[in-house]
């Protein structure tokens, strides 16, 4: 077989790669529900060498609710370590941060053209913000800024700009995707040409709503959030605090709908959900036997993922080099991007 033979061969492989893409906006320490719900399905997504992955770390939008500069720094650096820590291989996978490649805002400027004003009304966040402004007597739009307002077109150009395809999502984001293919829909049928890929968005259906600490979905804003990389003695102690009902110790108790076991089978073998399950059901269990079973396999999962990011964190200069790299590889695919957009509308 030539060399010629085996160039195009492999330049055919790469072309029939899939861009899968999503990113991560950063607001602090991720929790369990970040990890089960976004983490861990994109890491096992992008393990798979038929997706061109990149992932990248969305800090143009934490800037609507944070403007500590510090603060927004430390966060980028938490964000980048999380995924290292948890598996991502910067060489396979296309690590960035959202502010290093401007060629996002160009394309940003470009979407707004061609998005209607009605579109962002329906947005969801927006329509959830106007709501609380109502239940609270206030104007409509008190509090909210336009990076609020816009966010849905920002969030599209960060898609299309780099050519995704699948961008798996949370069922509260597939609006989102749903108006990045509006927009680019829009664009390629004023140019009648296919300028922009048109993305699909990917529920893991199997991922069910992670329940927090008092049973309702685990959220940063109900303070019922479990952090990822808790040290051992404040991860027990925060499991110790879970939430459960004033059964005693005799009574038999019922696994599918207790708080601890629901976290506690993300974790846990088959076999090992099926003996605690046994022992709820037997009846002379008491609540913080089930704790202490959860916190040994929370414990047991997250600790060398837990040193890992620690180390990651204390050299900086490492997670700066990686994304260093990642900046240059994005910024070459989203100037050829832009480039072609710029020749087709008329600016080049």
């Amino acid at each position: 077989m030539s060399d010629i033979f085996l160039k195009a061969r492999i330049m055919e492989i790469q072309v029939e790669k899939k861009v899968l893409l999503t990113g991560i906006k950063p607001t602090g320490i991720p929790h369990l529900g970040n990890y089960f719900g976004a983490i861990k399905p994109a890491l096992t997504m992008v393990s798979d060498d038929s997706y061109d992955a990149r992932l990248f770390i969305a800090d143009y939008h934490s800037i609507n609710t944070i403007r500590d500069p510090k603060i927004l720094k430390q966060y980028v650096y938490e964000v980048a370590a999380t995924w290292l820590s948890c598996g991502l291989d910067p060489e396979k996978v296309l690590l960035y941060r959202q502010s290093s490649v401007p060629e996002t805002l160009e394309l940003n400027t470009i979407l707004n053209a061609f998005t209607a004003k009605g579109l962002m009304n329906r947005a969801h966040a927006y329509k959830a913000a106007v709501d609380k402004n109502r239940e609270k007597d206030k104007p409509e739009d008190h509090g909210i800024n336009m990076g609020l307002y816009t966010y849905p077109i920002l969030m599209a150009a960060d898609i299309l700009l780099f050519d995704a395809n699948v961008v798996p999502v949370g069922k509260d984001q597939v609006q989102h995707v749903e108006m990045a293919c509006d927009i680019a829909q829009a664009i390629n049928h004023n140019y009648k040409s296919e300028l922009l890929t048109i993305p699909s968005y990917v529920i893991d259906e199997n991922t069910k709503t992670i329940v927090g600490m008092d049973g309702r979905k685990m959220s940063k804003s109900y303070g019922n959030a479990i952090e990822l990389f808790l040290p051992e003695k404040k991860l027990k102690k925060t499991i110790n605090k879970i939430v459960t009902n004033s059964q005693e110790i005799e009574e038999v108790k019922d696994p599918e709908t207790c708080n601890v076991f629901a976290l506690y089978k993300l974790f846990a073998t088959k076999e090992q959900q099926d003996k605690l399950a046994k022992t709820y059901r037997a009846g002379g269990m008491g609540w913080g036997h089930a704790k202490g079973e959860l916190f040994e396999v929370v414990n047991a999962e997250l600790k060398p993922i837990r040193d890992k990011y620690y180390d990651l964190m204390d050299n900086k200069d490492y997670i700066d080099e990686v994304l260093k790299k990642g900046e240059a590889k994005a910024r070459e695919i989203a100037a050829q991007k832009i480039l072609k957009l710029r020749k087709a509308i008329g600016i080049d």
